[in-house]
Order: C-alpha cells, then structure tokens, then sequence
C-alpha cells in the first residue's frame, strides 16, 4: 500500500540554482578588484560563493583595502550585477520547468537567496508566472548563509516546519544552511563542489527532476 506524501514547500536558493549567475558575480568582484588595482582570483571569488553577499563584501573589502563601506560594496556589486542580467535570464537546467510543475500542482515556494531583494524580485519577475509565494533575501535576515535563519524564515512564513520542506542550494554553504535548518536539503553542485556526507543528498541536476521525485524523498523517510 502506498503512503500517502504529507504536504510540503520548497525553497528555492537562487544564485547557481535557479540562474546560472555566479561568473557574473565573479566577473563583477574582478572588476571591482581591478578599479582598486588589485588582482582577484578566481579562487578569490569562489570561496566567497553562497555566502551572504553582506558577509562578502565585508571580505572583499579587507582584501581590497578598501575606502567603500561593505554596504556601498554591496549595493555596487548588486547594480554590476542586475546589469549583466539583460534579455532572457540564463536559467539552470531543468529549473524553471520544475517551478512550474510545483505551481501547477498547488506546491508553496519560496526564495531563498542571499542577494539582495531588489534583485531577487526582479529574477522572479522575469519568470513570467507567479513562481514564488514568498521572497527572503539577503536583506531580509540578520545571520546570512551558512546560517539558517533565512530557512527557517522561509519555511515559517510559508506556514511550515523545516522538516516539511524541501531546500535546493548548488554551494556548500548553501547547503549548510537548508541542513541546519532542519529541511530535507538537496544539492545540486554548480561552479564549486559539495562534499559528499553521510546522509546529505547530491543530484547532478534538476534536468528531468519532477515533483514525483521530490515527494519520493517524503514517502523514504516513512519507510
């Protein structure tokens, strides 16, 4: 007899998951570097991805050396960004068809993302449906990712616990997040690899991931 798959949410991460967007933001942090007359690295810019983007600026800042305050830097990196972002966004695979799976289906969504919410809304935007119930941005929290304060608001706000919810992350960090959070934490690895842990789950990618797939992860854990 089957079981029956109890309601759930899921919670978006945005940056590398739902947008291929990390080169932009690494490509703006070398940009920012080079005005300073300081070499960035790529290496520079990948330890700094899933972190909050207030956590990395306050980085970027001290490599730098530099006069901007980690807001200014924020909201600079922010404007470089949004205007790499033109014409048809560069979606990850299998992500937007997913979106609208959930959507069809009467899933609740969020937005996770360590951007800032200006930005973010602008991403859902572009999606040209109503994708998402909910946004917490970067802006919206006080401890960033690895923290999981961001998830633990996203799962309240829509009016779940944790444990009812399923979280997507491409980083590490990310992924920290969602597991602290409680939530059944999928990773799907992007720019930068996620190592492998006793009971964390890996996919390759959402290309082919239907909602079927993400309610077996709720029918396993009753087995």
């Amino acid at each position: 007899m089957s079981i029956p798959v109890p309601p759930f949410a899921v919670l978006w991460d945005m940056d590398g998951t739902l947008i291929d967007s990390e080169h932009h933001w690494l490509s703006s942090e070398s940009e920012l570097a080079s005005e300073h007359g300081i070499d960035w690295t790529p290496e520079d810019g990948l330890d700094l991805v899933g972190l909050s983007l207030l956590e990395s600026s306050k980085i970027i800042k001290h490599k730098l050396d530099s006069d901007l305050s980690p807001q200014e830097i924020t909201d600079r990196l922010t404007e470089m960004v949004t205007a790499k972002l033109v014409g048809t966004l560069p979606w990850r695979p299998g992500a937007v068809e997913l979106l609208r799976e959930l959507k069809a289906a009467g899933i609740k969504t969020a937005l996770v993302t360590m951007s800032m919410r200006r930005m973010a809304a602008r991403v859902a935007d572009s999606l040209g449906f109503d994708a998402f119930d909910l946004i917490v941005a970067g802006d919206d929290v006080v401890l960033g990712k690895p923290n999981p304060e961001a998830y633990l608001k996203a799962a309240a706000g829509l009016g779940f616990l944790p444990e009812q919810c399923v979280a997507i992350e491409d980083s590490k960090t990310g992924l920290t997040a969602a597991e602290l959070a409680g939530t059944k934490a999928i990773g799907v690895p992007n720019i930068v690899s996620i190592p492998a842990e006793p009971g964390r789950i890996l996919w390759p990618t959402l290309s082919g991931v239907t909602l079927a797939d993400l309610q077996s992860l709720f029918k396993e854990s009753n087995d």
